[in-house]
Order: structure tokens, then C-alpha cells, then sequence
């Protein structure tokens, strides 16, 4: 195996041994001790971090896939493989950040990490006109779940440390909202790529959680948060049509 193919595999142990090690040997705080620190201007409901059993999943799934020895001249894979390291071990340092109440640390990882594999998906789809179907689920749609669910967790993630640090009012409706504009325009510029439909997926998600958790104290913000989700849903479908019908076509 290459190198890059060695590090995806040890980033996916890493990112998913994280958690797993900070809850047995009870380290510093949980996520959830952690964003309770700062959750009063936007929180999601507790449920929407299920979908990391989803992408833990999909992460798996992927570094078998690029470990075959055929992947190895795979010009896209190529061309995600450090990005993917980066991102998928940002989600273990992020736990131990938290873990550790390293509020601005915390922003740094997840920011980063959303941005390197966002940006390294948009430039390597047009760079690979021809992707296998094979190659899709377990490679490409992997990583932009991933990355989707990173885009909103750095919306959140921010506003959490924002507030902690008292930096703005807690339940502060203005940031709120200006956030969900935020995370909503990046959404909806990644999805301009047909072939990335699946990133659209988890920022509905987190927003219909979003929904959740704040339609009784704050329902303008709520309100406004169910909209984005929705938006993005239907943007994520049209292109998931679009592109159907372009791999249809022969033309992916």
C-alpha cells in the first residue's frame, strides 16, 4: 500500500477510537458537556449526532475500498487522499480538543477540516469526469457526507465558543440567524456539483434538529432553520436527479 492509503486507514481508526477511548476512561468533558457550555443562541437536538454512526460507517466502508491495490492508480482517490486524511483525523482531534474544553482549538479543527475536504471534493469532480458507480458510495459519497456534516458542525461549533466566551449575548437571535444565511449560501454553492448531492444531506439533517430543539424558545430562529433545511433538501435532491441522469447518460 502507499503512503496516503496507509494514513486513510490509520485516520479512520483514529477518528473512530476517539470517542470510544474519551468515554471509557472518562477524559475531560464529552461533546455534549462541552457545547452545553455555550448552546443558548443555537443548539441541535440530541438525536442529529446519530449520523455520525452513518458516517463512521461510510468512513470504514471507504478505507477498505482505497486500500485495494488497484486504487492505487485511481487519479481521483489520489487527489482526496491527503485532504480525507486531514479531515478524517480533524474528527479525532476535535474530541480531544473538546475533551480537553480547548474552545477556540475546537473551532480550528472543525473549520479546517470542513474546508480541506470541501474544497479538495469541488476541485477533484471536475478534475474526474469519470468516476465508477463503485467508486461513488464507497469513496466519494462517504467523504461528502462527511463534509456536509462538518459545515454545519462549524456553524454550530463557532456560536457555541462565541457564547462561551461571552464574545456575543447568549440566545443572541441576530448571530443565529446571520449563521443559518451563513452555513445555507456554503451549502448551496458546494451543491452546484450535481456529483456531490450527498453533502446536502447532513446540514439538512442538523438543521431539522435545529427545528427541534429551538421551535418553543426561539421559533423565528426555528422557523428560519426549518426553511434552510428544506431548501437544501431539495437542492440535494434536484441535483441527485440531475445526476442520475447524467450517469444515465453515460456522462458522469
Amino acid at each position: 500500500m502507499s503512503r496516503a492509503q496507509i494514513s486513510i486507514l490509520a485516520a479512520v481508526v483514529f477518528a473512530i477510537a476517539s470517542p470510544i477511548a474519551q468515554a471509557v476512561f472518562d477524559i475531560g468533558l464529552n461533546a455534549s458537556q462541552f457545547s452545553q457550555a455555550g448552546d443558548a443562541t443555537l443548539r441541535a437536538a440530541g438525536y442529529a449526532f446519530s449520523i455520525w454512526s452513518v458516517i463512521y460507517g461510510g468512513l470504514i466502508a471507504y478505507a477498505f475500498y482505497q486500500a485495494a491495490p488497484r486504487q492505487r492508480s485511481d487519479q481521483a482517490l489520489k487527489l482526496l487522499s491527503w485532504p480525507a486524511v486531514a479531515a478524517i483525523s480533524g474528527t479525532g482531534l476535535w474530541i480531544w480538543a473538546s475533551a480537553l474544553n480547548g474552545r477556540w482549538a475546537s473551532v480550528l479543527i472543525i473549520v479546517a477540516s470542513a474546508f480541506i475536504l470541501t474544497l479538495a471534493l469541488s476541485r477533484a469532480s471536475p478534475a474526474a469526469p469519470e468516476v465508477s458507480l463503485r467508486a461513488l458510495m464507497l469513496a466519494w459519497w462517504p467523504l461528502c457526507l462527511l463534509a456536509g456534516w462538518l459545515t454545519i458542525a462549524s456553524v454550530l461549533n463557532i456560536l457555541t465558543v462565541l457564547t462561551a466566551e461571552r464574545l456575543i449575548a447568549a440566545g443572541s437571535r441576530s448571530f443565529a440567524i446571520g449563521a443559518l444565511v451563513i452555513a445555507l449560501t456554503v451549502v448551496l454553492v458546494v451543491l452546484r456539483q450535481p456529483r456531490l448531492w450527498p453533502y446536502g444531506l447532513p446540514p439538512a439533517w442538523g438543521l431539522v434538529a435545529v427545528y427541534a430543539a429551538e421551535h418553543d424558545a426561539k421559533p423565528q430562529v426555528a422557523s428560519i432553520a426549518l426553511a434552510c433545511a428544506v431548501v437544501i433538501a431539495a437542492s440535494a435532491a434536484w441535483q441527485g436527479l440531475v445526476f442520475k441522469r447524467r450517469q444515465v447518460r453515460g456522462g458522469l
